[in-house]
């Protein structure tokens, strides 16, 4: 619960308050989650005011739903050092990128007959919620254009992260012709400007990974390790954490739960229990979930159990919002921003 001065000084901020979006987030959200989205914001805000980095991490299909269009400008703005993500949120945000105008929205997702799902399913599109991706114009035009960038690497004997791969894909100049959005609003774009970290667990678990090994069951690709696993990338994650925590902390903001969340935060433990070295807590913590946490059924356990896990301090400013992150991400990104 706020201290009273923290009341008078979040009202006297609003005066202060240049954008639109915070303006009405400040003036609206004053308690349960409304409340915790301005607390959450502002202790991001804080954490970065002491030169402190934020990974963010994306589970569920956030690329799908176009959070690059508020994220990539967090990118831009350095408000957020380093991503973890699944592999579909990595290929989404390009599926997107180069194929939007042939997405087909279709609003009464929730009364759709198992005929009429067949029906889009044989006409290409693959349906994630409300929204369908084509598979010729999105996935397939970019297994096309990896299957080369796989090859010459393993040609020339050398492994790659996924996320390299596709900064490689991005570089190389051979999507541009297919760009059907602004490129600002991709937040691979930005990460790519800006060779931001990405660690990508349970890449295989998308649909270029499965792309990926199909090619190499057809000898196209003679090598499994041409693509570096989630084993290596808790070895680059480590010693990402390890070079950013030597003069400040960095912070978790996670959407969603699963492998996008609990790989990532793993890496504290693992340094301190594992490989028996000291290194600092996480410095910020926030979850958005649409799911009421529950225990068993659900790997998004809540902060204060991380402490026991050697994830949390004491004193680590932790949040939980219970909400869709689809709705609220894009207004704490645009409260951060000060849009």
């Amino acid at each position: 619960m706020a201290t009273k001065q923290e009341s008078l000084t979040r009202t006297a901020s609003l005066s202060k308050a240049e954008g639109p979006v915070k303006q009405f987030i400040q003036r609206n959200y004053k308690h349960f989650n409304a409340a915790v989205v301005i607390d959450a914001a502002e202790g991001w805000i804080d954490h970065l005011a002491k030169g402190d980095k934020m990974l963010v991490t994306l589970a569920g299909a956030m690329s799908t739903a176009e959070l690059g269009i508020s994220l990539a400008e967090m990118i831009r703005q350095d408000k957020v050092h380093a991503i973890c993500c699944t592999g579909a949120n990595l290929e989404e945000d390009i599926f997107n990128l180069v194929a939007h105008t042939h997405y087909r929205r279709v609003p009464n997702y929730r009364h759709l007959t198992a005929q009429e799902e067949m029906d889009l399913c044989g006409q290409g599109f693959n349906r994630v919620t409300d929204t369908c991706i084509p598979e010729h114009e999105a996935m397939r035009r970019i297994e096309h254009r990896l299957l080369p960038l796989w090859q010459k690497a393993e040609a020339e004997g050398k492994a790659y992260f996924p996320h390299e791969f596709m900064y490689q894909l991005i570089k190389s100049g051979v999507l541009k012709e297919f760009y059907d959005i602004d490129p600002k609003d991709s937040w691979m774009l930005a990460a790519c400007e800006k060779n931001l970290p990405i660690i990508v667990p349970g890449w295989e678990d998308s649909t270029i990974g499965n792309v990926f090994v199909a090619n190499h069951m057809k000898g196209l690709v003679k090598s499994l390790n041409t693509v570096k696993s989630g084993l290596f990338y808790m070895h680059y994650l480590a010693d990402y954490y390890r070079k950013v925590t030597a003069t400040g902390t960095i912070g978790f903001f996670q959407i969603g739960g699963g492998i996008a969340g609990d790989f990532p935060i793993c890496v504290v433990p693992m340094i301190q229990q594992d490989l028996k070295e000291n290194c600092k807590l996480w410095g910020y913590f926030c979850q958005i979930s649409d799911s009421t946490t529950s225990y068993g059924s659900y790997s998004g356990a809540v902060p204060n159990e991380k402490i026991t896990w050697g994830k949390l301090d004491i004193d680590t400013p932790r949040f939980i919002i219970e909400s869709d992150a689809s709705i609220v991400a894009p207004l704490i990104f645009s409260y951060v921003l000060n849009k």
